[in-house]
């Protein structure tokens, strides 16, 4: 009963928090909805049956597609308690064999979250409609078109959502008798974005725990306006709940009232977001939050301006800051302001989260994502960021008017929910094991209805409707270029890795000196040596007396635990020292910057070692192998294969004699250098001095003491990374097409994006760059 309740509290607390992150978008849509479905020919059609009809059809749309479709249907599609685009593209892939990940390995199926539990019965037989999409490898490239689609249009909402919120909620100005000229709103929205924007780089963590109180707050008060204005100025308005009004708005307007459809769907704007928060909540937080609060709230709200619009007709311009009582009107445009930067807020860091995503997919150009212990759930990507901010800025400015803001708007709302709704199609087949006739169902019912919404928005293309349709487009190009691009390069390290046998050939000192240290060769191929290797000996007379062979890659997975991340494999004989370190994260996993990977890696390594001399009887290593790989699992007994002590500094641990029984391969002016240079460099501050010794036990292997003393020495002398300086070409009996993606635009990508050291955080002092010619 004690653990019920609290759990009971742990919802509830979820369901508060959701506020701030999942609803912001949504509830600011009141600011904007009416005046754009009015804004059209369907402004002269001024009658009761027409204001009562738009009503309705706001609540049915509301009702069904943010209610039914989303919180009640798509939600329990989480992807191990992730949404969006690509969290459902994940879930596919992972029952259907459509994965376009290059390095994907047997060992990944064997992680904890890689099948979510109720979803997947290995006994249940293949259907025939999953042996023929597996058999057409062009199912591939349309499923993952269809999921950056709809990230492309996520990324639009980034753009449209801080231009459309911020500048409605300003233009309340306008309301009073003083009417300001609206440059000047235009003037005050830019500076509210600016400041907005640029706030990013500090995190938003010291005043995150407001964000929820002001939606909370926001919406408790259009709720109250909303019941105002029902009771003062037309009480019948609950007629129109009835969807016999929708039959009665078209009769009266026709052509007009379809034409209007994109200004009423502007009431589900934020429904995606909604969606792709899910991962800061749970299924059962958001289905509280926005069935108690957010839908009754909005309700209440639409159906109280209707009531006043009815009466008003004149007031249909401004409607919403028109129908406010004025004594509580500037109360109001206070919170209104503060609501709609908390939604541009809540959909700006849903933005980076997206584009993180798409470049764990390897469809995105290499990015710094920025992430600190204190920032609770939220990244940061620099050059999203003032990305972002100049395509505000230029909507807003452009535009100037909330209306032609919202035909993007709305275009790029209605073509992500189609897109989401194509995919949960996908997920009710393959992933939940439906029958194909309730796929088919939810695809014609619910797609249905977003189809007639797209179509009348896709009439305001030529007035503003072109901005979704060109960033996606450009977006899409940027990814598609990139992922090709990265795809050939993969496959030419592919076909020219070195063979064992050539490594054999060399003996166990590779045919050059070993020099103290470790060498870790950053390479994108989880098997195999790479050509970068054979390079590396051929030009420089010595490699590092241990060399492990880093592979980063991602899992189709949000998140991988710590103790499932590090695959571990041994290259050739023992005596070589050399291995292979596949580290895997999630797509929603965040390369932190504290992270001690030297150090982890060194521990998993001695584990390895030690377990592999035992048997791996002790089951610390994973049953799933994969050629010669094995999961090395976080255990207790780390402290059993080496002790760990931190350090002060260079000069205090080389004369420490308890630290360590091994010397230090490099010279004292060598250290002193180094401990300069750390000193100078604010980013290697917080690295953690960590030595490593052998734990005083008379009943380890001699070979294995060998084997773990060497290791030490080697991260005592110091730890080189070694990573590729690729120059990437086409080849010359290429095709024009083939030559002018990869010289021309792939190449520019790589050129104007970030280094892969700094998206790897490796230290710029321990970095050796070598340069490879790809012909792909």
């Amino acid at each position: 009963m004690v653990e019920r309740k609290s759990q009971h509290k742990h919802v509830l607390l979820l369901a508060y928090q959701s506020f701030g992150l999942a609803y912001g978008a949504l509830s600011v849509s009141p600011l904007y909805v009416y005046r754009s479905t009015f804004s059209g020919n369907l402004q002269h059609h001024q009658n009761e049956y027409v204001i009562f009809g738009a009503f309705s059809l706001i609540f049915w749309t509301l009702t069904l597609l943010p209610l039914f479709n989303y919180v009640i249907i798509t939600l329990n599609a989480d992807d191990n308690g992730e949404g969006g685009p690509i969290a459902l593209y994940s879930l596919i892939c992972r029952h259907v064999k459509l994965s376009l990940l290059p390095n994907h390995q047997a060992a990944d199926e064997e992680i904890s979250t890689y099948h979510k539990p109720g979803y997947i019965n290995r006994n249940t037989p293949s259907s025939p409609l999953k042996r023929f999409v597996e058999k057409h490898k062009k199912t591939r490239n349309v499923l993952l078109l269809m999921a950056l689609l709809g990230a492309c249009l996520m990324i639009g909402y980034g753009v449209l959502t801080p231009s459309i919120s911020v500048l409605a909620s300003i233009e309340g100005l306008q309301v009073q008798t003083e009417r300001p000229h609206h440059s000047i709103v235009v003037v005050i929205a830019c500076v509210v974005l600016v400041g907005l924007f640029a706030l990013q780089h500090f995190g938003t963590y010291r005043v995150a725990f407001l964000f929820s109180p002001i939606v909370i707050v926001w919406l408790l008060c259009i709720a109250a306006i909303g019941v105002y204005n029902i009771i003062e100025w037309n009480p019948r308005i609950y007629e129109a709940l009835s969807p016999y009004y929708i039959y009665k708005f078209f009769r009266n307007t026709g052509k007009d009232g379809w034409l209007s459809l994109g200004g009423i769907l502007l009431c589900t704007a934020g429904t995606g977001s909604m969606f792709l928060g899910l991962g800061h909540f749970t299924t059962a937080s958001i289905r509280i939050s926005f069935s108690c609060v957010v839908y009754p709230c909005l309700v209440l709200q639409f159906m109280g301006q209707a009531a006043f619009i009815s009466k008003n007709f004149s007031s249909i311009s401004s409607s919403f800051y028109a129908s406010i009582p004025d004594p509580v009107f500037w109360p109001v445009f206070v919170i209104a302001i503060l609501a709609a930067i908390v939604a541009s807020q809540a959909v700006i860091s849903a933005t980076f989260s997206i584009v993180k995503q798409c470049h764990a997919l390897g469809c995105f150009p290499r990015i710094k994502v920025v992430h600190k212990s204190k920032w609770i759930g939220q990244t940061y990507i620099p050059e999203m960021n003032w990305i972002l901010m100049i395509l505000c800025l230029t909507v807003t400015a452009g535009f100037r008017k909330t209306t032609l803001i919202a035909n993007a708007y709305g275009i790029a709302c209605i073509a992500d929910a189609l897109v989401t709704t194509c995919l949960m199609s996908l997920v009710i087949i393959f992933v939940q094991h439906k029958n194909l006739i309730i796929s088919l169902l939810f695809l014609l019912f619910f797609g249905s209805i977003e189809a007639i919404y797209l179509s009348s928005s896709c009439m305001e293309i030529p007035r503003g409707g072109w901005v979704p349709l060109v960033l996606s487009s450009v977006l899409m190009l940027i990814m598609h270029v990139w992922h090709y691009g990265t795809r050939r390069k993969y496959l030419y390290d592919l076909q020219n890795k070195v063979s064992m046998k050539w490594i054999l050939t060399l003996g166990p000192s590779l045919g050059i000196v070993r020099v103290p240290g470790i060498g870790l060769i950053y390479t994108e191929l989880a098997t195999g040596v790479p050509a970068i290797f054979s390079d590396f000996v051929t030009n420089l007379p010595a490699i590092h007396q241990v060399v492990i062979f880093v592979c980063v890659k991602s899992v189709l997975v949000p998140y991988v635990s710590h103790k499932e991340r590090y695959l571990i494999g041994r290259i050739g004989p023992k005596a070589y020292r050399m291995y292979r370190c596949i580290v895997r994260y999630g797509y929603k996993d965040v390369h932190k910057e504290e992270e001690d990977f030297e150090n982890h890696l060194v521990t998993c390594l001695a584990e390895f070692i030690k377990l592999e001399a035992e048997g791996s009887g002790s089951g610390t290593i994973d049953g799933s192998v994969d050629g010669r790989m094995a999961v090395v699992r976080t255990s207790e007994k780390f402290g059993t294969r080496l002790v760990m002590s931190e350090g002060a500094g260079i000069e205090e641990s080389s004369s420490s004699s308890l630290l360590t029984t091994v010397t230090n391969g490099k010279s004292v002016t060598l250290q002193k250098l180094q401990s300069m240079y750390e000193q100078e460099s604010p980013h290697l501050s917080h690295r953690r001095r960590v030595q490593f010794k052998l734990p005083d036990t008379d009943y380890m292997d001699s070979h294995v003491k060998e084997e773990l003393s060497e290791l030490v020495e080697a991260k005592r002398a110091g730890v080189a990374y070694i990573i590729g300086h690729s120059r990437i070409k086409a080849r010359r009996n290429s095709s024009f097409f083939k030559k002018f993606v990869i010289n021309m635009a792939y190449s520019f990508l790589r050129k104007n994006c970030r280094a892969p050291a700094v998206t790897l955080t490796i230290p710029h002092i321990s970095l050796i760059g070598v340069g490879m010619n790809y012909h792909v």
